[in-house]
């Protein structure tokens, strides 16, 4: 599986741990996000994982950002990404199983970094269960 990440400054610290979570579990990982704890705009570190996400190069994403709703806006404003701002393990649960999220937000600021971890962990663990939920998912896009 190919996970691309992204983040801003608030998110540096969970990334490098979410990245070697990931790479330790055998994923590969394309990382967008910036490295340092200097200021930087989101939007310029997420738009590449809903691109990766909507054309196919990575199999999902995962983003993060202090509140994680700029993330989160700026993914979905992708035509193809159903990205989730999540805070816990069992909304990631409902985000997977009745959503088919393909991107997780994570608020750094929100979270612990082992909840972090273990809200990755879910979200790549977690299938979609199709049914009544995907008549429901199927209804998102909007047709121009």
């Amino acid at each position: 599986m190919i996970i691309s990440i992204g983040n801003d400054h608030a998110g540096t610290e969970y990334k490098l741990a979410i990245k070697n979570h990931l790479q330790n579990k055998g994923f590969q990982v394309i990382n967008h996000g910036t490295d340092s704890n200097e200021s930087v705009d989101y939007p310029d570190f997420i738009h590449p994982v809903a691109e990766d996400v909507e054309n196919g190069t990575s199999d999902c994403g995962i983003i993060i950002c202090g509140s994680g709703n700029g993330a989160n806006m700026t993914a979905n404003k992708h035509q193809k990404i159903r990205s989730a701002l999540c805070w816990n393990k069992e909304i990631v649960a409902l985000a997977r199983e009745h959503n088919n999220a393909n991107i997780l937000s994570i608020p750094a600021r929100f979270t612990t970094l082992p909840q972090a971890l273990e809200m990755v962990d879910t979200f790549i663990e977690t299938e979609f269960e199709g049914g009544r939920h995907k008549r429901r998912v199927d209804k998102i896009p909007v047709s121009c």
